[in-house]
């Protein structure tokens, strides 16, 4: 009988996966600084293995990332939480499409054209019942 993992796990191995490719580092070079194979990576990061503390540990130093960053969002993370769900947006949150996104639309320095880009990309969303909006944005619109 095949075990289904911890949902924290899972979640702990998404958030070593965001932040590593956050970085723009692969699993091959994070499993190197770790002294373990890329599949190992590759377990944690789909929470099939559970990371240990010392692991863990170790994990942050290399991703320049404090501990608490793995466990955020994540189920039961405080008493007064309720579990979050998975969607399209948690995802691509962690997709590397979302990090390029993210590192491209960051280095645009002038803030009008970042308005533009965001209203533009609001108006192309297939959702129109879950738009974006922010006092800037909406700004920018008008």
């Amino acid at each position: 009988m095949k075990k289904t993992p911890n949902a924290i796990d899972v979640h702990v191995g998404s958030r070593i996966r965001m932040r590593r490719t956050m970085l723009g580092m692969s699993q091959e070079k994070l499993g190197e600084s770790l002294g373990i194979t890329f599949q190992q990576v590759q377990k944690y990061e789909k929470g099939a293995n559970r990371v240990g503390a010392s692991r863990l540990q170790h994990i942050a130093e290399v991703l320049n990332a404090p501990i608490p960053f793995f466990f955020e969002g994540g189920p039961g993370a405080t008493a007064d939480s309720v579990e979050p769900t998975r969607d399209a947006a948690t995802d691509f949150m962690s997709s590397r499409e979302c990090v390029a996104l993210a590192t491209a639309f960051s280095a645009i320095e002038d803030k009008r054209v970042r308005q533009t880009i965001l209203s533009l990309v609001q108006s192309l969303a297939t959702d129109p019942a879950t738009p974006v909006q922010t006092k800037d944005a909406s700004r920018a619109a008008h």
